[in-house]
């Protein structure tokens, strides 16, 4: 089965499945391909179960062949972060101080996805306890970017976004508490969304709760809507969970987008972007005007940045005291520095840290009372170097609050989506951040879906021959 089949929807292919015109054995058979040609030289795989995913494959080949698939996704090859539980897999956090024990349960997305059909092939790449916002970590190393494998892939969903945008699977599970969706698709060229707080239920329970969403990367907004209607299914061990069904978000994306009202900001707390993803927007802007009505503003959210590193540090704090000192050997230095900063921080710091993060979930409530969407740059630049924890601005100083666009959407609790919206001078991607109220995740999507059919942006799958790839080795 030719690579082309890469570049249709899930649905498409499950459609496929249906007229017994493609198989889910030879669907798998062109994701393991992918992933033996790209993932040596890119490193997106933490775990991989090759033999168990096209054992499966082969039972779902059988049920569609008695028009009785076991559900939505049946026969459909995904990945999942290796953050979440998946029954008899380890779940090692990108950390070598992580217990190699078999899980024995899933989390509540793999559990949902696992109930309606879907196969996984393994467990993508993150920095270790999702801490940063690259994908490098003792365990597995570097994650790289397709497009430039010099290049980082973003992260902490580093792996989900790289197996996104080359076709190593079809849908892929990551989690966001500061970024973690939205960088790597910004960097990587894939589709990621952060869901409102709730909507997905997760478990075991973590203390980044109140900043993490679940969400999905893949290659496309249709397909990111499919995997929602499965993964927002309810799960009784959540008890932050939204207590009522969740939208059908796929059927949402039928509907005709109404002419919105679009807040629009190049810049926040006066950091801009560079020249080489100013220039992107300058292209995208005019395309936003068939939206709607749109009002150019600035962004001016005091003590953003501040908030964030405090609420981290907090957890960071936390998460390193549970190893004794020989772990702690193991553990990246960039955590334990966000670890020490959490052990020095006073508590009515972090206190104030709280009230100051109602204020901007304030500020962002009435900006999104006013308008349907709030538009951004994902991220201020474009990949940097991979295996670098952060960028180094033109005077030689390394940028360590490199990324604040996407801070609010955890710290206010809204949804935010990054879609690609075009490459820069050097081949680079740069991702377009779609953010909406509390709970109007369907009208992001759609607004997404309406920008991503404009922006007509081309896929990495198509930017060059099979053989010969986009980037430099």
């Amino acid at each position: 089965m030719p690579e082309s089949v890469l570049q249709l929807s899930v649905r498409e292919i499950l459609a496929l499945y249906q007229r017994r015109e493609l198989s889910p054995v030879e669907m798998m058979e062109v994701c393991l391909k992918q992933i033996l040609k790209y993932n040596p030289m890119l490193n997106a795989f933490a775990f991989l179960d090759e033999k168990h995913a096209l054992h499966q494959a082969k039972g779902a080949e059988r049920r569609w062949k008695r028009d009785a698939p076991a559900g939505l996704l049946d026969g459909i090859p995904v990945t999942i972060k290796d953050w979440f539980h998946h029954k008899g897999w380890p779940t090692r956090y990108g950390s070598l101080a992580s217990s190699q024990i078999a899980q024995n349960e899933d989390s509540p997305p793999v559990a949902r996805l696992r109930e309606q059909g879907a196969i996984f092939l393994g467990k993508t790449t993150l920095p270790e306890y999702g801490h940063k916002g690259v994908t490098h970590s003792p365990l597995t190393g570097i994650t790289r970017n397709p497009w430039n494998r010099e290049r980082t892939s973003g992260g902490s969903s580093g792996g989900a976004a790289v197996a996104a945008v080359t076709g190593m699977g079809l849908l892929h599970l990551g989690s966001d508490a500061g970024g973690s969706i939205r960088i790597p698709a910004s960097f990587s060229g894939a589709f990621g969304f952060k869901p409102s707080p709730g909507l997905v239920p997760n478990w075991p329970p973590s203390l980044f709760s109140t900043l993490s969403s679940t969400g999905p990367l893949a290659r496309c907004v249709d397909d990111a809507a499919l995997m929602l209607d499965v993964v927002t299914q309810p799960d009784a061990r959540d008890w932050f969970a939204l207590p009522f069904p969740s939208p059908n978000f796929s059927a949402a994306l039928k509907k005709p987008l109404p002419k919105l009202r679009i807040a629009y900001a190049t810049s926040i707390n006066g950091i801009t972007p560079t020249p080489e993803v100013t220039d992107v927007l300058k292209k995208v802007r005019p395309l936003l005007d068939a939206l709607g009505k749109v009002e150019e503003i600035t962004l001016t959210v005091p003590h953003l940045v501040d908030v964030f590193n405090k609420h981290w540090s907090a957890v960071a704090s936390w998460s390193a005291a549970q190893f004794g000192a020989r772990e702690k050997k193991k553990l990246d230095p960039r955590f334990l520095h966000w670890a020490a900063q959490g052990d020095a921080l006073p508590l009515h710091d972090y206190l104030q840290a709280e009230r100051d993060r109602m204020t901007i979930g304030e500020y962002f409530k009435s900006l999104l009372d006013t308008h349907d969407i709030l538009v951004t740059p994902t991220t201020a630049m474009t990949a940097f170097e991979a295996g670098a924890d952060m960028p180094v601005l033109a005077n030689g100083r390394k940028w360590d609050d490199w990324t604040p666009f996407t801070y609010p959407a955890n710290l206010a609790r809204l949804p935010a989506a990054s879609l690609p919206a075009g490459l820069d001078k050097n081949g680079l991607p740069v991702g377009l951040q779609v953010m909406g109220g509390y709970l109007k995740d369907a009208l992001v999507l759609q607004a997404c879906k309406k920008l991503e059919e404009t922006l007509a942006f081309t896929p990495w799958t198509l930017s060059a021959s099979p053989d010969t790839p986009p980037g430099r080795a």
